[in-house]
Formats: C-alpha cells, structure tokens, sequence
C-alpha cells in the first residue's frame, strides 16, 4: 500500500506505508527546564506528544500488533505513546523535533528483524580449533615444574 501525496501533507509521515493522521496527535506545550535563564520561566517550549496505538486506524492490525509488542514500555495503560521534545527552545522547533522521535520510535518498531539462519562450523574450522587446544595445553604441562624424588 503506497502513500498519495495528499495523505502526506494530512499526516505524520512514518515510512512508505504509514502516515499517522495529524487528527489522532495529541500535543501539548508546557514549561521547560534547562538553558533559557529568564526566558524559560515565561513560555511553554516543552512539547509532549502523544499518539493513542490502539485506537489508530492508520495502523493494520498486524502493525498495531508489532508497535505494540516492540514498544510495550513507551506505551501506558490506556494504549497512548508519549513522546517529549524540550531540546530547544522554540515550541515549533521542539514539536517537530517530537514528531521525529514518534515517527522514528513507530518506524522502527515495524521493521521486521530477519530470522537468524543457524550455521555450524565445517570441519576444518573445528580441526584447528581442536589442534590449537592440545597445543596450548601441551605448553602449559610443560611449564609446569615436576619434583623428582
């Protein structure tokens, strides 16, 4: 499923697949910590986004299924992720600056890792290794001091 150029302009682009409605993002601007002296104590910077998973109807239910699994510690209780930007301090900065982490967070979740392919070591491999082992010990024994009687 491929993403119209009009969908992009709407929405949150995530990958070639999915684009996250603007409508089912929840932001809101707060105080910020950090660098700012004066100017911090007086504007709302900080930016928390949140976007509810399980109510998505951007995602299938496979995807849900996936970004739910890989990111089940971002996700609370009632099925929000919570993404916070305070990086800068512009508010628009730092919202897009969210938008990137939830885009890369959700993104990331639904790349599907390829299986692990189980591989042995050929025979010679396991020859030499062996080789190598006696010859180690071979040097060890004798290192050792012996007693004679």
């Amino acid at each position: 499923m491929s993403v119209s150029a009009g969908a992009r302009e709407g929405g949150l682009v995530v990958n070639s697949a999915l684009v996250i409605p603007r409508s089912e993002l929840e932001g809101r601007a707060s105080r910020s910590s950090g660098p700012g002296g004066q100017h911090v104590n007086t504007s709302s910077t900080r930016i928390e986004l949140t976007w509810n998973v399980l109510r998505s109807r951007a995602l299938s239910a496979e995807q849900r299924a996936r970004v739910v699994k890989s990111l089940a510690s971002r996700i609370s209780a009632d099925g929000s992720l919570r993404v916070v930007a305070s990086d800068t301090r512009s508010q628009r900065q730092n919202r897009e600056l969210a938008e990137e982490r939830l885009a890369g967070a959700v993104r990331k979740a639904l790349v599907v890792k390829k299986a692990r392919k189980r591989t042995r070591p050929h025979r010679g491999a396991v020859e030499q290794r062996l080789a190598d082992k006696k010859l180690q010990a071979t040097k060890k024994r004798e290192r050792r001091t012996t007693v004679d009687d």
